[in-house]
This record gives structure tokens, sequence and C-alpha cells, in this order.
């Protein structure tokens, strides 16, 4: 039973974990846009896609799924799917994971970096059956099952750069005899030996210095600030654990608070006997008193006051187990508050 019960509260953390990455439904009632990568076909909006169409698309057909987010906080985000022509994607990588149903990416939130917080996930996404694109980014990470899988793809800039440096190579050069000669009387056309460059001296030098110090700080900072999401991240799945573990020890101790309320209740009711048969003025006897002692409890050793004594000891058991149900239960809210918190941050 306890094992049972773990393995549910276990299967529910990673299940609301997961559920904070995923789109459950796309209920957006807002017009589809069209734009350079999708292309509306009639009335110049875009049409509402079925989720369980994009992974089926056929050739020259595009999907875009749209984030809808109040800046005032008054209402819930909302996505929607929306379908069209498939436009110039060309500035965009085409990014995929190996082994990932593409199914399951239309409904998994797209981060640019592992470690984001839940809700700044990527607001376009388009799909074309095969491959996800967003733009400016050549990866991204979504989560699958609660688990984080990196789509990857190629720049597709990549060949025409090498087309270029190419070229560039590939340029003779003038010369030296077909250079321009200078007569001595034009005094618009001067030699380069004769030129006079001090007029050309700049503090450039200090000041690309100064950008690459900026560049470099502000990478720094950019990287803090990843680590931080991570670190945050894992801490909200400890907590997670802990709120687990705590809730599992405190159900334990609740259990035994009450076989211990229990025993102390039966001795109670048996003392009640005894002590009502012993000091009744009609009936003080106390042969009778030991009769009683005999056949409730079956143990002829014991006093009235071993058994008050025993009442005494499973009193303080109840109060213990009863103080380290509640420790127990506190760390576990406490732990799922700060589990939530971080998820949300």
């Amino acid at each position: 039973m306890k094992r049972s019960l773990l393995m549910v509260l276990c299967l529910s953390v990673v299940s609301a974990f997961a559920s904070i990455y995923d789109i459950d439904e796309f209920t957006a009632k807002d017009a589809g846009v069209p734009d350079d990568y999708i292309v509306a076909e009639f009335g110049g909006e875009l049409k509402v896609a079925p989720a369980d169409e994009v992974s089926s698309l056929q050739s020259g057909r595009l999907v875009v799924r749209q984030k809808f987010e109040d800046p005032f906080g008054e209402s819930e985000t909302s996505y929607q799917l929306y379908q069209g022509g498939k436009g110039d994607l060309s500035s965009m990588t085409p990014m995929t994971a190996e082994g990932v149903d593409y199914s399951k990416l239309v409904n998994a939130k797209l981060y640019t970096r592992r470690g984001a917080a839940a809700d700044k996930d990527v607001e376009k996404v388009y799909f074309d059956g095969k491959a996800v694109y967003a733009p400016g980014l050549s990866t991204a990470v979504v989560y699958i099952d609660g688990k984080a899988v990196e789509l990857k793809g190629e720049a597709p800039a990549a060949a025409e750069e090498e087309e270029e440096e190419e070229t560039v190579a590939a340029a003779p050069a003038v010369p030296s005899s077909q250079a321009e000669e200078c007569d001595e009387y034009d005094p618009d056309c001067e030699d380069d030996d004769d030129e006079d460059y001090s007029k050309y001296k700049t503090s450039a030098p200090v000041e690309d210095d100064r950008d690459y110090a900026a560049s470099a700080a502000a990478s720094d900072v950019g990287d803090r600030f990843g680590i931080a999401d991570e670190v945050r991240f894992w801490t909200a799945v400890g907590l997670s654990a802990l709120a687990v573990t705590a809730a599992v020890v405190g159900i334990m101790q609740h259990s035994k608070a009450n076989e211990a309320k229990d025993a102390y209740d039966n001795l109670s009711g048996l003392n009640s006997q005894i002590l009502s048969a012993c000091h009744d003025p009609g009936e003080a006897n106390p042969a009778k008193c030991e009769e009683i002692m005999a056949s409730q409890v079956r143990q002829e050793a014991w006093t009235l006051r071993d058994l008050q004594r025993r009442m005494e000891e499973d009193k303080k058991t109840q109060d213990s187990y009863t103080s380290a149900r509640n420790i127990w239960f506190g760390v576990s809210a406490a732990a799922i508050a700060g589990a939530v918190v971080l998820f949300v941050w």
C-alpha cells in the first residue's frame, strides 16, 4: 500500500513537471496572419490546422504555431495552429530531433536554451511535416515526457559564405605595370609613396578594445543568467522529490500515531471499568478489581498503577508521532511551494 502510494505521488510530480513544458490544447480564437514564411490562400488569413494533421502535411504546405500572451496577465496564455502555403524559408534553419516522434513536437514548447523558464518559450514555430523552424535559431530545446531533447540543424548560409570566399580568393591582382602613373604637374594625383598618412591617425584601436571588453562582459553576464536558470530548474526538481519523500514519511508517522491512539483508547476504557468497579460505594470490592484485571488484561501480575503507567507511555508515543507527522507534512508543503515558485519564475 505504501509503495503504491509512493509510486502515485512520484508519477503525479513527474506529470505536473512535464505538463508545464507541453501545450495541452490549442484554444486561441485570434485570426491567423500570414508573414514572409507562410502564405495565406483565401481571404488574406490563415486557416486553423488540426494538430493530428501537422505530421502529414503535403508538399508546399506549412503550419505555424502561434503563442498569444496577455501582457497584463489578466488572461491565460493560449496557442493555435494555422495552415497555409510555404513561403520563403531560406533564412531559417530546418531543425530535427533524432528518435523523437514528430507529432510530439507539435505540442512541445520550444526554448532557445536548456533551463529556460517554462513560460519563456518561442512565440512562433513553423512545421512542414519533416522539420521544425524558428526565426533566428539553428538549435533549440524541447521537453518530451519531461526529458530535455535538443533540436539540431545546419546554417543555410554556410555554402554561400564559402562561395564568396572562393570568389574573393580567385580575383586577380592588378599588375603594377598597369597602375595609374601620376603626372608631376597634376596636383590631384599623388604617388602612394609620397602620401602623408599622419592625417589618418585615429583612436580606433582603443575603441575596439573597449568594444571587445564590453562584448565579453555582456557574454559573461548572459552565461551567468543561463547557469542561474539551470540551477533554478534542477533545484525545483530536487524540491519536488523532497516534497514526495516528506509526504510519504508524514503518512507513515500518521499511521503510527493512530496505532498508539488505539492502544491508549483500549487501556483507557479498561482503566475506567476498573475504577468504576473499585470506587463504587455500593460495590467496593478489591477482589473484583483483581478479577477484571485478570480477565481483561490477561496479565495477572499487573496492578492498576502498571495499567496507568502503560497508558502514559502510549499517550507520549502518540504525541511524538503526531509531532513528527506535522513536521514532515510542513516540510512537504514548503518544498512544494518552493518548487512551484522556481518552476514559474
